[in-house]
């Protein structure tokens, strides 16, 4: 007799009360490992190395008992990421014995549901006890209320990923006798919220932050007949729509503002940029202290002497010992027309001799300094979330070295800004979690069709179980564009929302100079393919453009043509390209094309940028393309295309199976 769903929701709630048993047996003993650390006195919070191979381990349990590797590794890289901030937090209560845990007022600007608030949530969840959070009409009554003993702490909106910096809360820094004691990062999902679902051809007036506005140009200029009204904040512009009832008008908010207030979503998604994260900055009255074992920036404010060279040898106090720039901000200094105040985040610190020594020196070279706090950094590379990485770590060393190639030098004049003459050490471009040139070999996962929503985000899930790092699929191409019509898509959203779901960076092949703005709202990589090698129109706009560049070789390329066609990139401001060698026209017919190891040891020796090889392409041969990448392994190459059969029935003769992406993925990362 089958069971009543009832019946079913009951044992899936038994199931919940025991993962919530075993989160609290967790967090007791994530406790206990914080105890421990501190009464040893050593050892860091975070361990990079243990966190990715328990990523790696636990995603690849997940996979052998049915379930999706990604959303295994979603779920224990948040539990990490809490396990971390419970460390930090009982370190700080040991350095700090003064600090108020209970009773908690914190301030921000806005009303329930605002972003502030939600990262102040975030922020101070792990400090256990009650916390009130009590929300003010603007940024400076929020930091009053913080200096006259109204609130304990303060959340300050500092800088967006893509409106910029937040010049208000700057000024608000200086003139405030507030320490900065905190930092948190909040991701920005801004959605368009109205009272009913109705077309968004429909709305005839937008209320939100000045800042969402900016954050939402792109998509606000696309609607016609609508008025667009800066008003006081996110979650307040809906609170409005939803007293006015006025099916016309909507609010650029959050999903939980919209929730919180009984509203409704008609379109997600609307900024200009998918990275779109605010950094906020904890204030308090008093600094606070950071444990040593914790990564922290320290944050200052300094005007130079007025002398030449003042910022640089400024600066150089800094880079002298090692401690790294993260921010640089300039400001009109008050009272003192045409000269300013330098805002500068640096990782470190301050009881750090190696720091207090440039504060030192630094006091010197200044007119005037004021440190604004040290604090624990959520935007250093040691605070990044983990990624699972293969289970043997990648040892370059184990391979055979290379011996130097006795090959003619090419022309420095062909070489400019890609030759290793100019920049000894490889460019490492990094993609969200990904990096390309670093290390471990990156794969890319290319399919060459799909027919249908469901069958590519399965097909995304299925590459990065198995290994892959990036997803490349059609998206400009007539193909692509007819698949997506018959779904009533768009491809490029299409490839954007399958990737991000499924955790994977996605890259997409510009056919067009008008493609390149459109690719770069949507899509991690561009392409530009072997045909388009010496197109300068398409050459220049991905190189004005601030987003990483697949360069493939064309079919009769010399080396020398394809350094020069990297270096008019590089020569517009895009310094984040790499090479794809993809065959060559030999006098070979079968296969198709030859692969050219010597090129791409070559390019290892004489050039910086990051070296690819699409094996598949050039030999139209699942089986060699396989051993092949693994001769490009051996003679340097750091990135691997690799076509990956789209679905049953569909295989073409150059494509592996999953199963086969996993295998040779697996021989890639352990040579």
């Amino acid at each position: 007799m089958l069971e009543g769903l009832d019946d079913v929701r009951a044992q899936v709630d038994e199931v919940d009360q025991r993962i919530v048993t075993a989160l609290v047996e967790r967090e007791r003993l994530v406790m206990e490992v914080a105890r421990r650390k501190a009464q040893k006195g050593d050892g860091k919070v975070r361990d990079p190395v243990r966190e990715e191979a328990l990523l790696a381990r636990l995603s690849n349990q997940g996979q052998g008992a049915g379930l999706d590797g990604f959303y295994v590794t979603r779920v224990f890289r948040e539990l990490i990421d809490h396990s971390v901030r419970l460390q930090q937090e009982f370190l700080a209560k040991h350095q700090n014995p003064e600090r108020v845990s209970a009773e908690l007022v914190v301030a921000y600007q806005g009303v329930d549901g605002a972003y502030s608030h939600l990262a102040a949530m975030r922020h101070f969840g792990p400090r256990g006890g009650e916390a009130v959070f009590r929300g003010y009409p603007s940024f400076r009554a929020m930091m009053e209320a913080v200096r006259d003993g109204q609130a304990h702490y303060g959340v300050l909106p500092i800088e967006n990923t893509t409106a910029g910096s937040i010049n208000d809360a700057y000024d608000l820094l200086a003139q405030m006798d507030l320490s900065v004691v905190g930092e948190e990062i909040q991701k920005v999902e801004h959605c368009l919220v109205a009272l009913e679902a109705v077309p968004v051809s429909r709305i005839r007036r937008v209320f939100s932050h000045p800042q969402a506005l900016a954050q939402c140009s792109n998509f606000l200029s696309s609607l016609t007949d609508c008025h667009v009204e800066a008003y006081t904040d996110t979650a307040l512009s809906v609170q409005r729509v939803g007293r006015e009832q006025d099916l016309s008008q909507a609010a650029i908010a959050s999903e939980e503002a919209a929730r919180r207030y009984g509203l409704v979503i008609i379109k997600r998604d609307i900024a200009n940029q998918k990275e779109n994260f605010t950094r906020m900055m904890v204030v308090a009255a008093k600094p606070e202290k950071v444990d040593a074992r914790v990564a922290a920036k320290t944050s200052l404010i300094l005007a130079t002497k007025h002398e030449q060279g003042a910022l640089l040898s400024c600066l150089d106090s800094l880079a002298s010992r090692g401690l790294n720039l993260t921010k640089i901000e300039s400001r009109p200094r008050p009272h003192t027309p045409w000269e300013y105040l330098f805002y500068l985040d640096f990782e470190g610190n301050i009881e750090d001799p190696a720091v207090a020594e440039a504060l030192e020196e630094l006091r010197e070279k200044t007119s005037y300094l004021r440190l604004l706090g040290c604090y624990p950094g959520r935007t250093m590379r040691e605070s990044r979330p983990p990624e699972p990485r293969p289970s043997r770590p990648y040892n370059p060393e184990a391979r055979a070295s290379r011996p130097s190639l006795d090959a003619r030098d090419l022309d420095p004049s062909q070489m400019r800004l890609s030759s290793r003459h100019r920049r000894p050490a490889d460019t490492v471009i990094d993609v969200g979690a990904v990096r390309v040139g670093g290390g471990a070999p990156t794969v890319i996962a290319r399919i060459g069709s799909y027919a249908s929503r469901e069958g590519l985000l399965d097909l995304a899930r299925a590459v990065r179980g198995a290994g892959a790092s990036v997803l490349w699929a059609p998206c400009f191409q007539q193909s692509a564009r007819d698949v997506a019509e018959k779904l009533g898509a768009d491809p490029l959203t299409l490839l954007e929302e399958v990737g991000r779901i499924a955790g994977i960076p996605v890259m997409v092949e510009v056919l067009h100079p008008s493609d390149v703005d459109r690719a770069v709202t949507r899509a991690d990589i561009l392409v530009v393919g072997g045909a388009n090698m010496e197109n300068p129109a398409l050459l220049r706009e991905v190189g004005r453009v601030d987003r990483p560049v697949m360069l493939e070789r064309g079919a009769m390329a010399s080396v020398e043509d394809w350094l020069s066609a990297a270096d008019y990139v590089l020569e517009r401001g895009n310094h984040r390209v790499f090479l794809c060698e993809r065959g060559i026209r030999t006098f070979e017919r079968n296969p198709m094309g030859t692969l050219d190891l010597s090129a791409v040891a070559l390019l290892r020796e004489r050039s910086h940028l990051p070296v690819a090889v699409d094996a598949c392409q050039a030999t139209q041969n699942a089986r060699l393309a396989g051993l092949l990448s693994e001769s490009a392994l051996a003679v340097g190459a750091q990135v691997f295309v690799l076509e990956v059969q789209a679905g049953e029935g569909s295989a073409r003769e150059p494509s592996l199976s999953v199963a086969d992406l996993a295998k040779l993925v697996a021989r890639l990362s352990n040579p």
